[in-house]
C-alpha cells in the first residue's frame, strides 16, 4: 500500500472502471456515426457537429482503442466498435493508387486533404496491427505491412537516417511539413520518430503473434534503428530530455524540454526494447530510458499533475494540464514501478490519477475534458472529440495498468 492508501490493485480497479463507464459509452453513444465510422468533431460543450472532417489519425487512434479494449476485455460491444472504425479506415482513408493514407475526408467520407503525413500512416499502422492481434486477422496485418513498406520506401532517409515529416500524395517533397499549426517546420520531429517507433513495435507483436515470421524479420530491424535514434540524436546528453525539432541533418535548436513527451517516450522506448527482445541492447538502453523518465520530474507539480513543456530559451512554461500528458505520466511511472522497481514512481502515478479523477474525467457527460489550464480554469473550447482529441491517450493509460498490475 502507498503512502496515500491506494494499493496498486485498486488504482487498476479505479483505472477499469473509468474505462468501461466513462470513456468507451462516450465513443459508442455520442461519437459513433450510424451510417458509418465516426463523426469528425464533438467541441467541449459536447455538441456533435457532423458536417466536420475526419481526420486520419483519429480514425486510426479510433482502431486502435477499440481494437486494444476488446483484446483485452474481450466484450462485444468493443469489437463491434472496432470493426466500424477499421472498416472505415479501409474504405476511406487507405489510397488506393499511391499508397499510404490520406489526411483527412470530408463527412462523407471522400478525400479532402491527400498529403502523406507520416505521423498519420504510422497511426495507422498501430490501429492496423492492433485489430490484426484483437481479431486474428491477416487482411489487417496485410495492410499494417504495406503501409509499413510504404514509409520505408518513401519517407526514410537511407542517407541521413530518419524519417521526413511529409510528402505529397504522390510522395514528392513538401514545403510546408508541419503536423500542426504549432509546430515548427523540421523536416525531422522527436513526435513523429516516437509515432513510428510506436507502431512499428505493435507490428513486430502482431507479426510474431499471427506466425508471419519474414515479416517480424522485416521489422525487427527498423525497430532497432529507431531505438538507436532515440538513443542518438534525440536524446540530449546534458538534460536527459528529448529535443523535439531537427532540419534534414539533425541540427535543431534544442529549446523546448516537453515533459509529456519525455515520459511517454520513456515507456515507449522501453517496451520497443522488451519486444526487440534483445538483452545486449536492453541492458545498453535502460539507462537512457530511466534518465529520460527522470527529466519529466521537472513537470512535476504538488498537486499531482504534470504541466506541458518549457522554453529554454525564454523560460516561460506552459503550465496548462492537458489530458494526455496526465495519462503518458501515469504510464511512464507504472512503468518505473513495475520494470525498476521504483515504489515512489507508483505514487506518482497514483496522485496524477487522482489528479485527472478529480479535474478532467467529466462524470457527468462522459469522456475527459482537454485541460486545465495554467490559472485553473477548466478548457472547453477546445474538442471532447476531433482532429487531435481521440480515446486513445486514455484508452491506453486505462489498458495498459489492466494489464500491468496484479
Amino acid at each position: 500500500m502507498s503512502a496515500n492508501g491506494m494499493t496498486a490493485l485498486e488504482l487498476k480497479h479505479q483505472v477499469q472502471q473509468c474505462l468501461e463507464a466513462n470513456i468507451l459509452p462516450y465513443w459508442i453513444n455520442k461519437v459513433q456515426d450510424p451510417a458509418g465510422g465516426f463523426y469528425g468533431r464533438v467541441d467541449g460543450h459536447d455538441q456533435v457537429h457532423p458536417e466536420a472532417e475526419r481526420g486520419a489519425v483519429l480514425n486510426a487512434r479510433i482502431l486502435w482503442a477499440f481494437a486494444a479494449a476488446y483484446r483485452v476485455l474481450r466484450k462485444p460491444e468493443y469489437l463491434a466498435g472496432a470493426q466500424n472504425a477499421y472498416a472505415y479506415v479501409c474504405r476511406h482513408f487507405l489510397d488506393p493508387d499511391f499508397g499510404g493514407v490520406f489526411w483527412s475526408v470530408d463527412c462523407h467520407g471522400n478525400a479532402l486533404d491527400t498529403k502523406k503525413q507520416t505521423y498519420a500512416i504510422g497511426f495507422s499502422i498501430y490501429g492496423l496491427a492492433e485489430y490484426a492481434r484483437a481479431t486474428d486477422s491477416r487482411e489487417a496485418l496485410a495492410q499494417a505491412a504495406s503501409l509499413f513498406r510504404d514509409i520505408e520506401a518513401h519517407a526514410f532517409d537511407k542517407k541521413h537516417n530518419g524519417y521526413i515529416e511529409a510528402l505529397t500524395r504522390e510522395w514528392r517533397p513538401l514545403a510546408d511539413m508541419r503536423l500542426s499549426n504549432k509546430d515548427e517546420n523540421g523536416s525531422r520531429t522527436m513526435n513523429t520518430h516516437l509515432h513510428i517507433l510506436e507502431p512499428y513495435t505493435n507490428l513486430l507483436r502482431a507479426a510474431r503473434e499471427l506466425g508471419d515470421d519474414s515479416l517480424a524479420q522485416e521489422v525487427a530491424p527498423r525497430v532497432r534503428n529507431l531505438i538507436g535514434i532515440f538513443t542518438g540524436p534525440l536524446f540530449n546528453y546534458n538534460t536527459a530530455h528529448l529535443d523535439l525539432f531537427f532540419n534534414g541533418e539533425w541540427e535543431g535548436k534544442r529549446n523546448i524540454e516537453s515533459f509529456g513527451h519525455d515520459i511517454e517516450a520513456s515507456w515507449l522506448l522501453h517496451e520497443a526494447l522488451l519486444v526487440l527482445d534483445d538483452k545486449t541492447l536492453t541492458h545498453e538502453s535502460e539507462s537512457v530510458v530511466r534518465n529520460i523518465a527522470h527529466a519529466a520530474d521537472e513537470g512535476l507539480q504538488p498537486d499531482g499533475s504534470m504541466i506541458y513543456e518549457h522554453w529554454k530559451d525564454t523560460g516561460r512554461y506552459d503550465r496548462q494540464r492537458q489530458w494526455w500528458v496526465q495519462c503518458e505520466c501515469v504510464i511512464g511511472y507504472v512503468n518505473l514501478y513495475q520494470h525498476f522497481g521504483d515504489k515512489d514512481a507508483l505514487r506518482i502515478a497514483e496522485r496524477c490519477w487522482q489528479y485527472i479523477d478529480r479535474h478532467l474525467v467529466d462524470h457527468d457527460n462522459g469522456e475527459w475534458h482537454w485541460a486545465v489550464l495554467g490559472d485553473g480554469r477548466l478548457n472547453r473550447e477546445d474538442d471532447k472529440a476531433g482532429f487531435w482529441k481521440c480515446p486513445y491517450h486514455n484508452t491506453r493509460m486505462c489498458l495498459e495498468l489492466i494489464e500491468r498490475l496484479h
